[in-house]
């Protein structure tokens, strides 16, 4: 529901909010506060908009170094190397995070900022991570993700040779029971969505590209393992190496799982953004083993 108009602003004060609200599209909760703690101001004929207040980053950085894939003055996209969990689990153990690395980034660039980020990836999965700069960039940032308009795709190579006819993957997702770390296809489960969008087949295995329409933990994973195609080097789900071909999947210590790009409208230009990771060594020598083994039997 739009806000009311500032009791008393001036003519040019009111011409500011109105462009805030309906040009530059400032989310009402934080065009409220603006205004209400005198955020917005207008001298002569400029414009100043408190949109980049100095705020602590929230934790402890880690100077472990940070792969930067983009940077602007509302959002950064950092790789998530393969071993480090976004956030702090809770553990105790003082290890590096990519939070940390980004708040080590952000000291280093002289940079007041809290961090943020959008969304997640496994600890053992590769790939870029989203993070706001800021309020708005958070807000707007984080309704796109509800409205499903940040698009994640993903690569992962599997046991087994997935069928052409295999386009969405539409089972829901809960906790499993018997183990509390994993999860399990369940009709009382979460909604979950993976959709297909590229296949590659070699002998035992496939390479599958993959976008998700929903985010729930282990999805990739889950689905895959439910259908008997399980990642290449997933010992939780049952995936190890491919059989009768020792070479092909000594090379990752880690599910086969890497996120291959990220798609998102730019929190202040609403333009669509896309950023590519490229592929990991390990993932890359897999995918080498997986072609110098050939296609398929009978192609």
């Amino acid at each position: 529901m739009p806000g009311k108009p500032v009791a008393g602003a001036s003519e040019p004060a009111l011409a500011a909010e109105d462009w805030l609200r309906n040009a530059a599209k400032v989310p009402e909760k934080l065009l409220a506060r603006l205004l209400r703690e005198g955020g917005v101001q207008w001298r002569g004929d400029r414009l100043r908009v408190a949109l980049f207040p100095p705020r602590e980053p929230g934790l402890a950085p880690d100077w472990c170094g940070l792969d930067v894939l983009y940077e602007d003055d509302f959002c950064l996209v950092a790789l998530k190397p393969a071993g480090m969990n976004v956030h702090p689990d809770g553990s105790g153990r003082e290890e590096p995070t990519l939070d940390g690395a980004v708040a080590g980034h952000y000291a280093m660039t002289g940079q007041a900022c809290a961090v943020r980020h959008i969304h997640r990836l496994d600890k053992d999965t590769s790939g870029p991570v989203l993070y706001a700069k800021n309020e708005l960039a958070q807000l707007v940032l984080d309704e796109a993700m509800a409205a499903k308009m940040i698009s994640r795709r993903y690569a992962a190579l599997v046991y087994g040779e997935v069928p052409d006819t295999l386009q969405v993957i539409d089972e829901p997702i809960g906790r499993d029971r018997h183990h509390s770390g994993r999860r399990r296809v369940s009709p009382s489960g979460q909604n979950a969505v993976t959709r297909i969008t590229g296949l590659e087949k070699y002998r035992g295995a496939s390479l599958v590209r993959l976008e998700l329409e929903t985010g729930r933990t282990h999805q990739i994973r889950v689905h895959f393992s439910h259908l008997g195609f399980p990642l290449i080097g997933d010992l939780l789900y049952g995936g190890g190496p491919v059989p009768g071909r020792p070479r092909a999947g000594a090379a990752v210590k880690r599910q086969a799982l890497h996120g291959e790009s990220l798609v998102f409208p730019h929190p202040w230009t609403r333009e669509k953004t896309e950023v590519v990771c490229p592929w990991p060594e390990d993932l890359e020598r897999l995918r080498r083993d997986l072609e110098a083994g050939g296609p398929p039997a009978g192609r």
